[in-house]
């Protein structure tokens, strides 16, 4: 077996992992279903790559997903550290022991309220049935069970305050860090200086690494790290100190690194002081993060609700719920290739064909051609059937960006791209094969004006599970099982959960010269603000612990990145 060890560091990196963990959780429990669909029953992907099995003190067996989650002091909302898993061990009682003899004064903080969604939880974990369940009320169970899911659905879409407050996993108590001398206003966390000073308070980096030490030696062959970083604010700086620790400690093992951005990070800038900060962090952040993993894919746009997506989702973009959710249904597509359980590269099975690992498809993106280390990402959600004549080709079509500030429509034919589709319909009701499913794909790319250099294809039967605790931002046109129905109104109600059982999905990450924008913008940061001797900008890099010679390699390496794609190329160095 070969594991991954994810690592979540920022407020809104928490927030996209916690619907990807209650994915998993999903499948896991729809696997278990006596009389449960067969498609996910049979689903051949191995969930040990994620989690790891152990036991509290009390002999109970856990199941875990192998994590870190970063974030600030007071970010887990109502829940511990320790998680409920190992809070049956009492805290030691002090009343008894005397080490002062005037008078003593107990002030005890109230303890955060959970929401109803937590509360259902508690009942569930600790054995009690959430529904009357009783004769008396027999035939009213189910009735009973919709108002309460209703219920829970409710207060998730008007409340949520915290990624942990719709988070369906149990943590190991090593999983979760809060930063000592960090706060609770992420506003006021908005630069690579911050988490620099933050970071400087006691020994912090090392025992985040002691951390992820416990979850490496545990592994057996541990093929890659899975990290995602909010690199809107302090927390870049806090991400990129981690990723020098796992770079020396694990030189060999390769990172994937998702650098990830909420709506709100593209607030209005109201001063010409507040515009340079940001646009040196921007700079600043994506030059230290690109070069400490082994591939990069930065994702968030400005907009969800204003971009092409709008025609299937309603997503509220001043909601992280909604957004993040987006961004975990992408992450958790990609990740289906890394977990197809022994099948290799050029096996297949009527389940599932294109596995890879993470070191493969770290190698298959980044060293061909331009030996590009930034990837764009794009997805369809839901994708549509890509086994209808009249829609041949549907689901390239289909595919819109996640990655910002790219050109959308660039033309590059050393592109290398990974696919990765899965729960495609043939028709309502009924799952495209496998081969099928790769049979429309292949041709498809046949009628391709441009066609990548390579790219490699996974297919799997296994669609989108939608938890319950997942948004209302399915357009009304999308069906139970994510189809796409006819004459429904764009008035109507958004769906969720109580509406919508899973979703096809496709899936790419492609290495081309698309992302030549989204890089030439930080470039002109540094050459325009961060090289001007003399100036405010110079200060404010003096101040985040940066010197003329590490901005000029930057630079550097910002150009180099550029030239990659063509030689002879020359740059621009005008802002957008």
């Amino acid at each position: 077996m070969k594991e991954i060890v994810t690592i979540q560091v920022g407020d809104f990196a928490n927030y996209i992992f916690s619907h990807f963990w209650n994915f998993q959780d999903e499948l896991l429990g729809l696997a278990q279903e006596p009389d449960g669909d067969p498609i996910y029953k049979n689903m051949p992907l191995d969930m040990d790559v994620l989690y790891r099995a152990g036991e509290t003190q009390e002999g109970i067996a856990t199941y875990c997903p192998r994590l870190i989650s970063v974030g600030l002091q007071g970010s887990l909302g109502t829940l511990s550290t320790l998680d409920s898993l190992y809070n049956s061990i009492p805290s030691p009682d002090t009343s008894e022991i005397i080490t002062w003899s005037g008078d003593v004064s107990k002030h005890i903080s109230e303890p955060r309220k959970k929401n109803l969604f937590l509360q259902s939880l508690d009942e569930e974990w600790q054995g009690k049935s959430t529904s009357i369940g009783n004769d008396a009320v027999e035939g009213r169970g189910d009735a009973q069970i919709q108002i309460q899911d209703k219920d829970r659905v409710e207060c998730l879409e008007n409340g949520v305050q915290y990624w942990t407050d719709f988070s369906k996993v149990q943590y190991h108590p090593r999983s979760l860090f809060e930063l000592h001398g960090s706060w609770t206003d992420i506003q006021k966390f908005d630069n690579y200086g911050i988490g620099k000073d933050v970071l400087s308070e006691g020994s912090q980096v090392e025992e985040m690494s002691e951390r992820l030490r416990f979850f490496v030696e545990e592994c057996d062959r541990i093929q890659g790290i899975q990290f995602i970083v909010d690199d809107s604010g302090g927390f870049s700086s806090v991400a990129a100190t981690y990723l020098e620790d796992v770079a020396d400690e694990y030189p060999n093992t390769p990172v994937l690194l998702y650098a990830a951005r909420s709506p709100s990070s593209y607030s209005n800038i109201v001063s010409k002081k507040e515009s340079i900060s940001k646009c040196l962090h921007d700079a600043i952040s994506f030059s230290r993060l690109s070069s400490l993993c082994k591939l990069m894919v930065p994702i968030g746009l400005p907009s969800l609700s204003k971009s092409k997506f709008s025609s299937v989702l309603h997503v509220e973009d001043q909601k992280l719920f909604h957004s993040s959710a987006v961004y975990a249904a992408s992450i958790h597509s990609l990740s289906i290739p890394f977990r197809l359980g022994m099948l290799g590269p050029a096996a297949s099975s009527s389940n599932a064909i294109g596995a890879i690992n993470v070191g493969e498809a770290v190698q298959m993106l980044s060293s061909h051609a331009s030996q590009n280390m930034v990837c764009t990402l794009n997805v369809a959600m839901p994708a549509p059937s890509s086994i209808d004549e009249q829609l041949k080709g549907s689901i390239l079509r289909s595919l819109h960006s996640l990655t910002p500030e790219i050109q959308e429509d660039a033309e590059d034919f050393r592109a290398v791209e990974t696919m990765i589709v899965h729960g495609t319909l043939y028709s309502r009701g009924h799952r495209a094969s496998v081969s099928q499913v790769e049979d429309s794909i292949c041709a498809s790319y046949e009628h391709e004006p441009q066609k990548p250099l390579f790219s490699h294809l996974t297919v799997a039967l296994c669609p989108l599970p939608i938890p319950l605790p997942f948004p209302s931002i399915f357009k009304s046109h999308v069906g139970r099982d994510g189809e796409l129905l006819p004459g429904s109104t764009q008035s109507e109600q958004p769906k969720g959960s109580l509406d919508i059982n899973s979703v096809p999905m496709a899936a790419r990450l492609r290495s081309s010269n698309a992302i030549i924008p989204y890089i030439q913008r930080r470039l002109a940061s540094i050459q325009r603000s961060g090289l001007q001797r003399g100036t405010s900008s110079a200060e404010l890099l003096q101040k985040w612990g940066f010197g003329r010679e590490e901005i000029e390699e930057m630079g550097e390496d910002l150009s180099r990145k550029i030239m990659s794609f063509n030689p002879h190329s020359e740059m621009s160095t005008d802002s957008d």
